[in-house]
Formats: structure tokens, sequence, C-alpha cells
């Protein structure tokens, strides 16, 4: 949806297809980073209005312990303003309301690239980790790949005035409190390809529920029926390219990242807004498109790399003690840039 915006401001006449019947209802916060703000903001998206400032937390061990803190106030004074916490429902009503009526079609997943290449100029694939775009232009071999880890995701009604990151061997559980009094978690866990557990909340139970508060209290709090589980990919080896003759990738179809830096949704909003700004009035497509690969293609491979490494720290169970005191220098180094 953004590129839609980002196209239509431009002077294109735009299509969107959505495989989803209807925008959902539910879902956890994304953080915001400020480089994806700005770029929603020079397609006329407010997105601070709908967002919070990301509090200060911490990293602690599973007994409690910190292992380091993360101060969001030194974050801001790097970056330039703070992260915002957007619920994903909301961020998605904002951007559906930016476009005129009948842009984005729901109900209408893509089957025949073919066709839609006959039919429009240019085709933009932002259909995802498992993207039906990207086996079509590029083929099999290009395609999302287990890292050896599940996550599981949700929110539960409980109010926290902080949140915090917990390390355990070969496991972690992150919770945020959200604006409405609820609090949004992410729990991980190796496991091996194609894992799924015969109950989720007994197995979250087994996995955290003798860590320290507030984590046994948040498994416990789990409706699951808005439990998420997903295995957790990236995309191997990376796209040579992110342009196919008239089809250009953006998101997660070009470079599906795991989610440990928590950069995939802002780097899917700064390929859009930098595709439309490559492109302009669409006089010449083909240099546009390759103006984009080389503003966007090593950037995000690089940010890929950053959070496969990332990933890997916590599902270390030997020497956790030098992992933990990795991850302290880490912190303290500060997070990488998020452009």
């Amino acid at each position: 949806m953004t590129a839609a915006i980002a196209l239509h401001r431009a002077g294109w006449r735009v299509a969107g297809f959505e495989r989803a019947a209807a925008l959902p209802a539910t879902g956890t916060a994304l953080g915001i980073w400020p480089a994806a703000l700005r770029a929603l903001e020079r397609i006329g998206v407010d997105a601070r209005s709908v967002g919070r400032p990301q509090p200060s937390g911490a990293l602690l061990r599973p007994d409690g312990r910190p292992l380091a803190e993360i101060d969001m106030d030194a974050l801001t004074a790097r970056v330039g303003e703070p992260v915002r916490l957007i619920n994903r429902p909301t961020l998605l009503r904002l951007l559906f309301a930016a476009l005129p009526a009948g842009t984005v079609r729901l109900d209408r997943p893509v089957t025949d690239l073919g066709a839609l290449r006959a039919e429009y100029d240019l085709v933009v694939g932002a259909d995802g980790v498992h993207s039906a775009v990207r086996a079509a232009a590029f083929g099999p071999r290009y395609r999302a790949r287990p890292v050896g880890s599940v996550a599981w995701r949700g929110s539960v009604p409980l109010r926290l005035p902080s949140g915090a990151e917990v390390w355990g061997s070969g496991t972690k559980f992150g919770y945020t409190p959200q604006q409405d009094g609820r609090t949004n978690f992410y729990a991980v866990t190796r496991a091996p390809a194609g894992w799924r557990p015969a109950d989720d909340l007994a197995e979250l139970t087994r996995l955290f529920g003798s860590w320290a508060e507030p984590v046994p209290t948040i498994v416990a709090g789990i409706d699951p029926a808005g439990l998420l589980r997903h295995e957790i990919v990236d995309l191997r080896p990376p796209l040579p390219s992110y342009v196919a003759g008239s089809v250009v990738l953006l998101g997660d179809a070009a470079h599906a990242m795991t989610p440990d830096l928590g950069q995939g949704g802002c780097q899917a909003i700064v390929d859009a807004v930098t595709l439309a700004d490559c492109l302009g009035t669409g006089d010449d497509i083909a240099a546009g498109l390759a103006g984009y690969e080389r503003l966007r293609r090593r950037r995000t491979q690089r940010i890929v790399r950053m959070s496969r490494l990332a990933g890997r720290l916590g599902q270390v169970r030997r020497l956790v003690w030098l992992r933990n005191a990795a991850l302290r220098l880490a912190i303290r180094s500060g997070p990488p840039a998020a452009g």
C-alpha cells in the first residue's frame, strides 16, 4: 500500500491486488524507525499520530537479572526521533485510507504474472516472504529457507510500565507495552525445520513458565485464538537483482529477513518510497528501476545478514556467558543504520 500511495502521488495509475479478503482487525505492534516515519511523511501519511514512542527497556536473564539496558532516550538522540510502536491493523487502515477508493482490490490473489506483465507497464511484487511474483520471475532457487527457530507472537490484556527481552539458552522472550493497556509479546526457540508442537500453549508454558515475572503471567494470559506461530525464515541465496524486466520486488519479496533487528516492515516502507522517487512519472522506467536497484539492494541485503547474525546469537546453547558478553558489547555500540 505504501508503494501504491507513492506511485499514485507521482502520477501513475495504480491497481493493487491483495489476496486477503479484508484488512486485519487484530495484530501485534510494529516498531517504526525514523527513516520509515520520514518516508511515510513524504507521501502524506502521518504515522506518528497513531503511534507511541517506544519506551526504554532491558535485556534480562531468565531469572530476572539484567544483561544490559536499552536506553531509548540515547537512541532517540542518535537517530533524531523516537522509534514509534504502531499497531499493524492501525497502520494498514491508515495506508488504505490514503488511497483513492478501489485502488487496492481485496480478495484478489495473483495467479498469473504473465497476464499482469501484458496488461501493465510495471508489476511491483510486494507479496511477502513466500512471494509468488519472485518465484515466477527468478525461479525456485531464490526462496525463503528456515533458519532453525520458531516464533510465537501475540498480545495479552496486561498493562506493564516497560518492556524487556529475556535471553535464555536457545530461547528468548520479549514484551512491549502497547497504548491500549495491552502488552505485545514474542517468544522464540530453536527448532528443526517443519517442527510443530502438539499444543502451543503447553509448549510456551514448558519453555517459559518458570522464568521471572512478568513472563509467566504473560504466558498465562494468552488467548489461543490470537496466538500466531511461524517458522522463522529468510531469503537465501540473496537475489542477484530486484528487477526482472518490467517486474520489480520490494519488502519481504525482495529481502525476507529474520525479525531480530525489527527492520522488515521499515525496510519495505523505505523500498516503496524510494521506488516511486526513482521512477518519477515513468518517462524512463528502465533507468528508474536501475536507480532503485542501486540504492536498495546492497543496503537491504546487508541488513538481512546482520539480522541473521543477531538471530544466531539467540540460538546459542553453549558458552552462554560469552554470548551475553557479546550482547552487552553490541548494545553499547548501538544499532545498525536503519535507513
